[in-house]
């Protein structure tokens, strides 16, 4: 059998297709170990020869440092404006992404990748300003030394002894599509900062004694090949594995590091991220909650949750497991998601109390089995005498004293009873009052009833009494196990109470998510929709909400807390997160100076909107828990916003379906009665041209007469379709004016003319009747309309009886007929469009001149309805205000 030849990945194929559908511009970084080595220099250089190349090209930011060699190469090049941010009244210049952006070069030259930008800003970052005009389609050259890497920072100041406050992402690196390292020897470096090329003398030599030492220069030199180089073979094995190129690839490792509320948890972190990228490794970042011990100390969760953020933002999945050990959590969540290195710190608590308590290291070694655990040391910073910045006591310090008040009341108890029970018994009030301060209290109250429970009991209740001295050493035993006891029931009472606490939390959260799922599939318009989101999330996180959704391709505020007025710089603000997919404002890294959070609304159709919060008090942040939660009910709010709207879509095409139906009907029906008065005046004129030397003048007359007749029945059809099509549109216009209802019964007999001259007509209208604002050639219309629907459906000869009252100071006119009537369920039907009862003997017309009749009424404000008629026939009434 012969050898198949091997064929690419489909997955790596794809994996390296996408970018280059998305269009997002080419970032290219000039990489350097410290400043002067010349990489804004060679940037410039790079935006000389493409612009010689015919692409477009500008400078966005430039910082040349007053050099005269870089300032020369700006010439040539087009300068953006800088935009000025104002910062305690100081203009300070910062990138124009917005003026990039509406610019939009082929290159934009930015430098000093790693910069903080001014309070204020769009961006807390510019590696994030560059990442935006990116995504726009630009392409970016930048400048970066590797001190600034994330990953590297601890290693920096390690070597340095300088901690790089500015930093950048691992992963802004690995997503770069070039890296040019800009080189130059540690001595020509210090020669050009000697010569004042690098910084102003009085600059350079204090960067000489603190920075720029030759053996600083050395290492950070060191690490930029090394990350270069990296880089480079990265590209290598993608080359080989897309093409298919046989080599000697490892299997896939995938890391696991464990963190804490350390403040080494960070350190970790970076390490992690190290070897991940030494071995091309998938990693992950987990904190383990211990049901037994949860974590309620505000600022230890707030620690975790900045080294979470940090692991995501150095290309770690972050997530938080439960269970009821660390080592158990750590290596089930290791066997099912194929792990097969655990990252670990080494251990900072002294050996006595590993001995008490277990060593997690030892565990996790123990009960690892095939899984690799990698021990990280980490320098421990000595420790200073004083108080911990991070520490705080218990608040109120009233608990303190009312554990005290406690032991107090024991004692006072114990004096009253000290001479009929024996010193044995009296124990059980001390451990009454630690149990009682352990569940009320917390765990520090309990602990200082512990100690003044035992003093206590020996001060007053043991002889000789007021004195701590013992005349029975057998009491001995009897304090150490009222201390002990009372420790342990402290500890445990104080432990269950720490898990109701969390679990009330947890049970809160789920909840509130459960109450809003419930309350959202009851609901289907959006309109409700909206409500439920913004009443559950205001009380789940004391804020005010607001809803944004798109329209026609621009954001706008749909539903909003009450008293919340939306700001044009928050609706913008919610304008970019849905137009970038990413949240923004207060709490992010986008506009953060915004007064609300927007959450973009995400389905796995895209976003169908934004989700504002605003915080009642300025000083209020949610916290990493709280952003998690905020999450999950955007996410169901994504969901309800999107049913509501496929259901709107759904109402729609039906009622697309029923007008379709509706004007399939109308075809029908007016097709039939526009083709008969065409037929009658077709063949009318057609007789009197073809055989006009043949008719006498009585046939000629009436052949006229019928083309007449049916040309005015084709007028009025067509008369109502626009009346009707006004009606529906709003735009018929009353003029109202005092109108005699005798003269509008007068006037729409006489356009009857004729088609009612087989009926007798009585008219009633009392002399004194009252003038009727009123739209008199709109009123006539109504009036032929109710006459013209009597004639058709009364037999020939009956009375027709048109007569007006007064009732309820609104002036009432009756059309009243003999004819067949109108089945009880059909008389508020009749008034629909195109609406007609359905009878064995068919009667031409297209139901519409009821409908007409009733849209001119209400238009008067007034009232029309049809009702059975005593002995055969019907009424139908017309009621008009008098005023």
């Amino acid at each position: 059998m012969k050898e198949m030849k091997s064929r690419p990945d489909p997955d790596q194929l794809l994996k390296h297709l996408a970018p280059e559908e998305m269009q997002r511009g080419k970032l290219k970084i000039f990489l350097g170990y410290a400043a002067g080595v010349g990489k804004t220099y060679a940037m410039l250089e790079a935006a000389h020869q493409r612009k010689e190349q015919g692409v477009d090209v500008a400078v966005g930011y430039i910082e040349t440092h007053k050099r005269v060699e870089t300032e020369e190469l700006l010439e040539g090049l087009e300068v953006l404006p800088r935009k000025q941010v104002e910062y305690h009244n100081v203009a300070l210049p910062e990138l124009d992404v917005d003026a990039i952006l509406n610019r939009r070069p082929t290159l934009v030259l930015v430098d000093e990748f790693a910069h903080t930008n001014a309070p204020g800003s769009r961006h807390p970052k510019r590696y994030q300003d560059v990442e935006e005009i990116l995504d726009a389609g630009i392409d970016v050259y930048t400048t970066l030394n590797i001190q600034h890497l994330e990953s590297l920072n601890d290693i920096v100041a390690q070597v340095t002894g300088v901690i790089v406050r500015e930093t950048v992402p691992d992963r802004v690196i690995d997503e770069a599509s070039e890296i040019e390292v800009i080189d130059l020897p540690p001595d020509e470096l210090l020669t050009r900062l000697n010569e004042g090329k690098v910084y102003i003398p009085e600059q350079a030599a204090r960067a000489i004694q603190k920075f720029f030492r030759k053996g600083n220069l050395t290492a950070l030199r060191e690490m930029s090949l090394r990350r270069a180089a990296e880089r480079v073979d990265d590209q290598m094995r993608s080359y080989m594995q897309t093409r298919a190129i046989s080599g000697p690839w490892a299997a896939a490792e995938r890391l696991l590091v464990c963190i804490s509320p350390s403040p080494l948890a960070e350190k970790l972190i970076r390490n992690t991220r190290r070897l991940a990228d030494e071995l091309g490794a998938e990693w992950f970042a987990v904190y383990v909650e211990v049901a037994s011990k949860p974590e309620n100390n505000p600022i230890n969760r707030e620690r975790i949750g900045r080294a979470l953020q940090l692991a995501e933002e150095l290309g770690a999945k972050s997530l938080t497991l439960a269970g009821q050990s660390i080592h158990e959590a750590v290596l089930d969540f290791a066997r099912k998601n194929n792990i097969t290195k655990v990252v670990i710190g080494k251990p900072l608590k002294p050996r006595w109390q590993e001995l008490w308590s277990g060593s997690i290291v030892d565990q996790l070694v123990y009960a690892s089995g095939d899984i690799d655990v990698y021990v990280i040391s980490a320098e421990i910073e000595p420790r200073k005498v004083g108080v911990p910045a991070d520490w705080q006591p218990h608040r109120p310090v009233g608990r303190y004293l009312l554990s005290a008040g406690l032991v107090a009341l024991s004692t006072v108890l114990g004096l009253m009873v000290r001479g009929n029970l024996e010193p044995a018994n009296l124990v059980m009030l001390y451990l009454a009052a630690v149990v009682i301060s352990a569940i009320f209290l917390g765990r520090g109250p309990s602990l200082l009833a512990s100690i003044l429970g035992v003093l206590a009991f020996d001060f007053f209740l043991i002889p000789p009494y007021l004195t701590l001295a013992v005349s029975d050493t057998q009491y001995f035993i009897t304090f150490i196990a009222l201390f002990l006891v009372s420790l342990v029931i402290s500890s445990l009472t104080a432990r269950v109470r720490e898990q109701a606490e969390s679990s009330i939390r947890r049970e809160s959260q789920t909840s509130a998510l459960y109450n809003l799922g419930r309350d959202l599939t009851s609901a289907t318009g959006l309109d409700d929709v909206s409500q439920i989101i913004i009443s559950h999330i205001g009380q789940a996180f004391g804020r005010e909400v607001a809803i944004f959704l798109p329209t026609n391709g621009h954001l706008h505020t749909v539903a909003s807390s009450p008293d919340y007025q939306i700001g044009e710089n928050e609706l913008a603000v919610a304008a970019w997160a849905f137009e970038h997919d990413q949240p923004a404002g207060r709490g992010t890294d986008t506009l953060p100076a915004a007064p609300l959070r927007c959450q973009p609304l995400k389905t796995s159709k895209g976003t169908v909107g934004v989700l504002g919060i605003r915080p009642r008090d300025n000083n209020s942040f949610l916290t990493p828990e709280q952003r998690q939660t905020l999450s999950a009910f955007a996410n169901q709010a994504a969901l309800a916003i999107e049913r509501a709207s496929l259901v709107e879509q759904a109402r729609q095409t039906e009622l697309l379906q029923a007008t379709e139906k509706l004007q399939t009907a109308l075809l029908n029906s007016i097709s039939h009665d526009l083709r008969t008065p065409l037929v009658a005046i077709t063949g009318a004129l057609t007789s009197l041209d073809e055989q006009a030397p043949s008719l006498n003048d009585e046939n000629r007359r009436s052949l006229i007469s019928t083309a007449r007749e049916e040309a005015e029945r084709l007028n009025r059809l067509v008369g109502n379709l626009l009346s009707m099509t006004r009606i529906e549109s709003g735009a018929i216009k009353l003029h109202c004016e005092p109108g005699d209802i005798q003269d509008v019964i007068g006037t729409a007999l006489d356009q009857l003319g004729n088609r009612i001259s087989n009926h007798e007509i009585k008219v009633n209208v009392p002399d004194d009747f009252p003038l009727v604002p009123m739209d008199f050639t709109l009123m006539v219309q109504v009036i032929v309309n109710l006459l013209e629907n009597a004639v058709k459906y009364s037999p020939e000869g009956s009375l027709i009886e048109a007569c007006a009252s007064l009732a309820n100071e609104k002036a009432r006119i009756e059309i009243a007929d003999r004819g067949v009537g109108i089945p009880p369920e059909d008389l508020t039907r009749v008034f629909d469009k195109f609406y007609r009862v359905q009878r064995p003997e068919s009667v031409s017309g297209t139901g519409l001149g009821l409908s007409i009749s009733k849209g001119i009424v209400e238009a008067h404000h007034g009232d029309i309805h049809a009702r059975i008629r005593d002995g055969g026939g019907t009424i139908v009434s017309v009621e008009l205000p008098l005023s």
